[in-house]
């Protein structure tokens, strides 16, 4: 594994930095950079200076302008800054033109959450899945990265007769992405064998955007003790635990958190975990209602379920923390009868967009839970009469 990783971001100061592209809006690049804050700090770096710049495309050689680079090396070396953090992916090239001109370490927001991958990652799955990504982040930016490798433990390996530095990089790579690649495919199929050994049960997955409570819910339903903390991306490692409501038995399953802008490659090397999605037969989609962004959240894992050919399964959609919305909503002198009408046009709202399929909860409150069980319970056994519908012993 690529130990080194976890030391890189170490108690250090980092700049943001953004770029606001055609007609993006400056608020939404302001939420990302919000959200990139929140990576960081997961991560262990502490953001703070932002830049952000209006440009038509990102500058081929340094992402932003000269003149907004230059603004930023100054700063950088007025604050002794450590680290450089830009929100979109950067090219090999752009690294080291960053890096030469600032002094300072430069990443982009896949490296990032690379990184935070690789301090959460437990079961030898989940390592092998983050480090594939990791060379596969590193394959098309080595040659304009070479220093990037240091981060990942110090010399890649020996050099081959007359080959020149890169290519042989290159090769060290591939082959290293190959191996972990046979080494996934027999861990995926022990998880299939396991799966299968499940047997007839009905499968329930919760997805959603990182952080929105998942875990927290994932210990409420089924009375066990899944990490559950205030950062992105607690849970790397599916946990799947039996569950038995008034006599009906199914599997409940906690998957890793969606975000915006999650790297290609890391979608790609998780497949394996994400099959529990795949082969899931009812979704909990949770969301974050006290978030300010939940509508672009609920977009963005929307579009992923999509991506794994899981958006048509049967989604009941979860709307967690409630007393969190309420407390940033409502304000002390607002009428009861004001706050019962937002409440119930947003609640109305939401159940002709899910198809009758919204609850509103609080995991923390452990409100409303009683009704969500109710109603998970009314789908898996729906489902069982029609899997099995001469089976009554699942649904009764």
């Amino acid at each position: 594994m690529l130990d080194n990783i976890n030391k890189i971001l170490e108690e250090e100061k980092a700049v943001l930095v953004g770029v606001i592209q055609k007609e993006q809006k400056e608020q939404e690049a302001q939420e990302y950079l919000d959200e990139l804050s929140f990576l960081a700090e997961t991560a262990g770096a502490v953001a703070v200076k932002r830049f952000v710049q209006k440009l038509p495309h990102p500058d081929s050689k340094t992402f932003v302008g000269k003149g907004k680079l230059e603004e930023i090396k100054k700063y950088v070396q007025e604050k002794n800054i450590d680290l450089l953090i830009f929100d979109d992916e950067l090219t090999g090239a752009q690294i080291s033109n960053i890096e030469k001109e600032t002094n300072a370490k430069t990443i982009d927001r896949s490296d990032l959450i690379l990184d935070i991958f690789a301090r959460r990652a437990k079961t030898a799955q989940a390592k092998a899945q983050v480090e594939l990504a990791q060379y596969q982040y590193i394959l098309p930016r080595l040659r304009g990265m070479w220093k990037h490798l240091e981060r990942l433990g110090g010399g890649i390996g020996t050099r081959g007769p007359g080959e020149t530095e890169i290519e042989t990089d290159r090769r060290i790579v591939r082959d290293k992405i190959s191996l972990l690649r046979k080494k996934l495919a027999e861990i995926d199929k022990q998880a299939f064998t396991q799966r299968k050994e499940r047997g007839e049960f009905i499968r329930v997955s919760l997805v959603g955007y990182t952080n929105v409570g998942k875990s927290t819910l994932m210990n409420l339903l089924s009375k066990s003790d899944v990490l559950a903390e205030n950062k992105l991306f607690a849970t790397l490692d599916t946990t799947t635990r039996k569950i038995v409501y008034e006599s009906t038995p199914f599997l409940l399953s906690d998957t890793v958190g969606f975000i915006r802008k999650l790297p290609h490659h890391l979608i790609e090397s998780f497949k394996s975990t994400l099959d529990e999605v795949k082969e899931a037969d009812i979704l909990l989609h949770v969301v974050d209602i006290s978030h300010p962004g939940y509508e672009e959240q609920i977009g963005v894992v929307n579009k992923i379920l999509q991506e794994l050919d899981s958006f048509d399964k049967p989604i009941i959609t979860i709307f967690n923390k409630m007393d969190l919305y309420e407390k940033q909503t409502f304000d002390e002198w607002l009428e009861q009868g004001t706050k019962d009408e937002i409440l119930r046009d947003l609640k109305e709202r939401w159940s002709r967009e899910t198809n009758n399929n919204a609850i509103f909860i609080s995991a923390v409150e452990r409100t409303n839970i009683d009704v969500l069980r109710k109603t998970i319970l009314d789908k898996v056994r729906e489902l069982y009469r029609i899997r099995y519908p001469y089976k009554t012993d699942f649904f009764y």
